[in-house]
């Protein structure tokens, strides 16, 4: 009987009204005492109530001295109030959006290696289409089994690994550097992005200890930017092993020339 109540409650009735209500299909018609008794309820919040509820027709009062009271059928008030929702829910639909014309998803942060782990297999599971991801095979091994998961749904899977990679789904590019590359940006980078409306950056492990943190957003604006990052790498791995000899000859081993020109000589990052 609570959880009727608590349902009642819950599509706009108070508890007195969904107490009365229901102590009115018990029996019926009744009077205003009669029902105070039946509900457990003080007799004046009865008449009280019952007044509400018959001005919002849910019960219907009788000519006769004393008045005597019935409900309204279950079947036509569930009717009721379905309709009454789906209309509310209809209109908010469609004028929600409007209330800020200049709405963007939030930017968020994840700290933390179990709570980021968790996130991405969150976005994972509810990606429906495709999943674009650059991330460390020590971090692969904690929701491969998701990946494959999505994999089997029919969803385009596409891969950039890092430190030994190995995955037999999707389309897997393994991109050469390892340790160098950890070292230079001080972490374990990661990146994701879902559907083109879901995505993560930032490191799952870092040099300092679990003070790893990601950047979670719905922006599909920078979720389209962490897809073309990843994209990008995608193409300059492809390049790399097909072209090896003639990019060592004109930007030298390890592309020291680009990364020169690039960062000047001040920084430290091994492209591939």
């Amino acid at each position: 009987m609570d959880e009727i109540i608590e349902s009642l409650k819950e599509i706009g009735l108070n508890g007195y009204e969904a107490k009365v209500y229901l102590a009115l299909l018990k029996k019926y018609p009744a009077t205003g005492y009669e029902v105070s008794k039946l509900a457990n309820i003080p007799q004046s919040r009865a008449y009280d109530t019952l007044k509400a509820l018959e001005l919002a027709n849910i019960v219907t009062g009788s000519n006769t001295k004393p008045v005597t009271y019935s409900p309204i059928k279950p079947k036509e008030l569930t009717k009721r109030y379905k309709r009454k929702i789906t209309s509310t829910l209809d209109f908010l639909e469609k004028k929600l959006p409007n209330v800020k014309d200049d709405y963007t998803e939030p930017i968020l942060t994840v700290s933390g290696t179990n709570a980021i782990h968790s996130k991405i297999i969150e976005i994972i599971k509810s990606a429906s289409k495709e999943i674009f991801i650059e991330v460390w095979s020590q971090d692969f091994k904690y929701f491969e089994n998701y990946l494959f998961d999505a994999y089997n749904r029919g969803l385009d899977i596409k891969i950039v690994g890092y430190d030994n990679f190995s995955c037999n789904f999707g389309t897997v590019f393994c991109h050469a550097g390892g340790r160098e590359i950890e070292y230079s940006l001080g972490g374990k980078m990661i990146f994701l992005a879902a559907d083109n409306t879901e995505g993560i950056f930032g490191k799952t492990q870092t040099n300092k200890g679990d003070n790893s943190h990601i950047i979670w957003t719905k922006n599909e604006d920078i979720v389209f930017l962490i897809k073309e990052f990843i994209v990008h790498d995608m193409y300059l791995i492809d390049i790399v092993e097909q072209f090896p000899e003639q990019l060592k000859y004109f930007y030298g081993k390890g592309m020291k020339k680009l990364k020169d020109k690039v960062l000047g000589g001040n920084g430290f990052y091994k492209i591939h």
